[in-house]
């Protein structure tokens, strides 16, 4: 398993082959996400601890808040501006298509390269 070190947390790469991807996330509490969307790549996040506030919009002015609580899910399609955020420490899985770069960045807490 490949372990990627975010500066929310950390990406523990379960499975990626041509057809799916699907990882397990760490979020550490108070921590987020870059504010992004994908141009391909459809994820389903599945919470298994801890809680997460989540941002979705479909423009920067519409952005509005979703909280995620233990043992729920949520679908991202492509094109969807989304931006998780941890409320407390916070573990979930990701199951996506398989396009790991496909990261377009809007804005990011921790000065990352916008795209």
């Amino acid at each position: 398993m490949k372990i990627i070190e975010k500066p929310w947390g950390k990406e523990e790469i379960i499975e990626v082959n041509e057809k799916y991807m699907v990882k397990r996330l760490t979020m550490f509490k108070g921590h987020r996400c870059s504010l992004q969307y994908h141009n391909f790549k459809k994820e389903t996040v599945y919470l298994l601890s801890g809680q997460l506030r989540i941002l979705l919009g479909t423009s920067l002015e519409n952005l509005e808040p979703r909280i995620l609580a233990l043992g729920e899910s949520i679908t991202l399609v492509p094109k969807l501006i989304h931006r998780m955020e941890a409320l407390e420490e916070s573990v979930y899985l990701e199951a996506s298509t398989p396009e790991m770069d496909d990261v377009v960045r809007l804005s990011d807490d921790y000065k990352r390269e916008l795209k």
